[in-house]
């Protein structure tokens, strides 16, 4: 029996991966700031699963957290398996128009926490020569759209380089490059997304779903849904000119 270990669990992407892990008979480390709705999940998923459930209450913008997640990820007498680090949000204003310490804790949860985790994880399972490692990153990454799409890029980017680095010894490293899903992320961002049609919203439930048949087979970047692995696809090709001029505008000045 396998145990992962998943960051950002009791929401969105997270919560479906630690629910989808459970379902097939892998152990839990459950990692979020809220301690009441991680030991609700845990009572759940153990009820409903029959798995152990471990809890973590940590905050990844801190980083003597990080550095307590990091060494739950390192345990030799209590491996894991399984890393997804899927924790992140999304700050409202564009870059200019926040305060440099938001703009500081969205890169320790979004780029450093994912840096810190997938060392201790990689080193782990290397040495024991098997394991795999979830990085969520986002089709934004492949954008140039604040400083969420420059986490993210390079979330893509470090994990394509960590893949590398790991082959050959038993290791996967996947990217998860999902586009709008229907979770609470917006909600929570407050960010206003009823002009977004249907069609463009991936469930959260079938994209976790592939993302693990794309971990099975080792697969190094991952795209769920047809219409963003097209975007994914065109957004490799087209002239970074072109990206960049497309991107104007997508953060405006709070204060016009």
């Amino acid at each position: 029996m396998s145990t992962a270990l998943v960051t950002g669990a009791t929401a969105g992407i997270g919560r479906e991966f630690a629910v989808q892990l459970a379902a097939r008979g892998d152990d839990l480390v459950l990692v979020a700031r809220d301690l009441p709705r991680l030991e609700a999940l845990a009572v759940e998923l153990s009820a409903t699963h029959g798995v152990d459930v471990e809890v973590l209450s940590a905050d990844l913008t801190k980083r003597e957290d990080i550095g307590r997640v990091a060494e739950r990820v390192s345990s030799v007498d209590a491996p894991i398996d399984v890393l997804v680090n899927n924790a992140g949000y999304s700050l409202k204003k564009s870059f200019l128009d926040n305060e440099v310490g938001d703009e500081e804790a969205l890169f320790e949860v979004l780029s450093r926490a994912v840096l810190v985790l997938s060392h201790a994880a990689g080193n782990a399972m290397r040495s024991r020569g098997r394991g795999a490692i979830i990085n969520v990153s986002s089709v934004a990454s492949l954008l140039a759209s604040g400083t969420y799409s420059a986490n993210k890029s390079f979330v893509t980017v470090f994990t394509e380089g960590l893949a590398a680095e790991l082959a050959g010894t038993g290791v996967t490293v996947t990217a998860l490059l999902p586009g709008f899903t229907r979770t609470e992320f917006h909600e929570r961002a407050d960010l206003d997304m009823s002009g977004l049609p249907d069609f463009a919203w991936l469930d959260a439930t079938r994209l976790v779903r592939d993302a693990l048949a794309d971990v099975g087979k080792g697969k190094v970047v991952s795209v769920p849904g047809r219409r963003y692995k097209f975007a994914a696809t065109a957004l490799r090709v087209i002239p970074r000119p072109v990206i960049r001029s497309r991107s104007r505008g997508a953060h405006r000045p709070s204060n016009p």
